[in-house]
């Protein structure tokens, strides 16, 4: 069972696994919006799109019980929780609460209730439990305090998670991609909207500080952020197949070029270092 499979990183490892043979049910946020009718054209008959917005605590108790229909008491063997958005990346003090929340919202209390909805149909199977989380999760990044919060928050619930159900043979993973170019990056309008409330909240004294300059500048680092991401979407899908089919998966994954250095420099080197990296 994979949530966030309309775009990015969910749709392509929706196709991936049809085509080596998994049994596939794609959680999407639209179930008729392009993306999903795509895996409906393209995927085989094992593929199920399923309605599925991770914050409507409705769809996921649907989506359970269509999924435990289908397998029966065979248990299911895979919850990847991969639904999750950015949030304007800008300054911890200049993002409105909104944003904060949302972020927690969806990448944090979604996959939450989506693994404890699940977890009895995994038990069964003593399957595995895949957390997306990202770099971001692991190490702090400048204009990333919302996004990281709540990606760190899925990490260590995913470390939590790993140490308690290992008495029932479930193995539990949080992955930390790098940059990779996702539909998480989101469409000109919904930075637009985010951009408008971000500035309209903004106090007198907080614009003054940081400069009309800076702010404007916000935007031009956000269109130029795809350029830094990876177009190939591989090293991620084939750390969720060595995670789901590994006889022992690692506890971390980190995918994609830059993703373990500056973990390992956070991590072995003072802060100071770290920081002026």
């Amino acid at each position: 069972m994979l949530s966030g499979s309309d775009t990015g990183i969910g749709h392509a490892l929706a196709k991936y696994l049809d085509s080596l043979g998994f049994v596939v049910f794609a959680g999407v946020l639209n179930k008729d919006g392009p993306g999903a009718e795509e895996l409906r054209r393209t995927c085989s008959q094992r593929l199920c799109v399923l309605q599925l917005d991770i914050t409507n605590a409705t769809h996921v108790k649907e989506a359970y019980l269509t999924v435990s229909e289908k397998v029966q008491n065979a248990g299911l063997w895979g919850v990847v929780n991969n639904a999750g958005i950015l949030g304007f990346p800008a300054d911890g003090e200049l993002l409105p609460m909104s944003t904060y929340r949302h972020c927690m919202e969806v990448n944090f209390f979604g996959a939450v209730e989506v693994s404890k909805t699940f977890l009895p149909l995994l038990r069964k199977s003593q399957g595995r439990l895949v957390n997306m989380s990202s770099m971001a999760g692991g190490i702090p990044l400048p204009r990333y305090a919302a996004y990281g919060a709540s990606k760190a928050a899925l990490s260590m619930f995913s470390g939590v998670m790993r140490q308690e159900l290992s008495k029932w043979g479930i193995k539990v993973v949080a992955i930390h991609p790098s940059g990779f170019r996702t539909g998480i990056q989101g469409t000109a309008e919904q930075w637009d909207q985010q951009e408008k409330e971000l500035m309209e909240n903004l106090p007198a004294d907080t614009r003054q500080a940081y400069g009309e300059e800076y702010l404007l500048g916000l935007r031009n680092h956000l269109l130029h952020l795809p350029s830094h991401c990876a177009p190939d979407l591989s090293p991620v899908l084939g750390a969720v197949l060595h995670a789901l089919l590994a006889r022992r998966p690692q506890g971390l994954y980190t995918p994609g070029k830059g993703a373990y250095v500056p973990l390992c420099i956070f991590c072995c080197f003072p802060l100071w270092f770290y920081d002026f990296f």
